[in-house]
């Protein structure tokens, strides 16, 4: 796994989702949202599989982020989407705090049957 330290835990806060860019090893930046929600912490790619809109920009309620345009939905813990008009789930990605700060793992991402119930 490759760990890298994305925001100081402060800079979080409950159900406000915070947009970072991550560089993966490939060299790519890869926009991750970043969300604490009733204690836990979620990195969840940046980019509605629908609208291609930032996600950040979204409310968090019930485990999902919802996208502000057509308001489709993607479950936090695994990507998956909640409802039309998305039909595609969005990357998950690792994550741990380790001091004060939020560490993700974007070259790893979770693949979504594997948290799936």
């Amino acid at each position: 796994m490759t760990w890298r330290a994305v925001a100081p835990l402060e800079e979080l806060t409950e159900n406000l989702p915070l947009a970072v860019e991550v560089d993966s090893d490939g060299g790519e930046e890869v926009r991750v949202a970043l969300v604490q929600h009733e204690g836990e912490y979620f990195a969840i790619h940046d980019v509605c599989s629908h609208g291609q809109v930032p996600l950040s920009e979204g409310d968090v309620e019930d485990c999902s982020i919802e996208c502000y345009l057509h308001a489709s939905t993607f479950d936090l813990r695994t990507g998956r989407a909640l409802n039309l008009p998305a039909t595609q789930p969005v990357p998950v990605y690792p994550c741990r705090v380790v001091g004060s700060d939020l560490e993700v793992d974007v070259d790893n991402p979770i693949p979504a049957d594997a948290l799936a119930s």
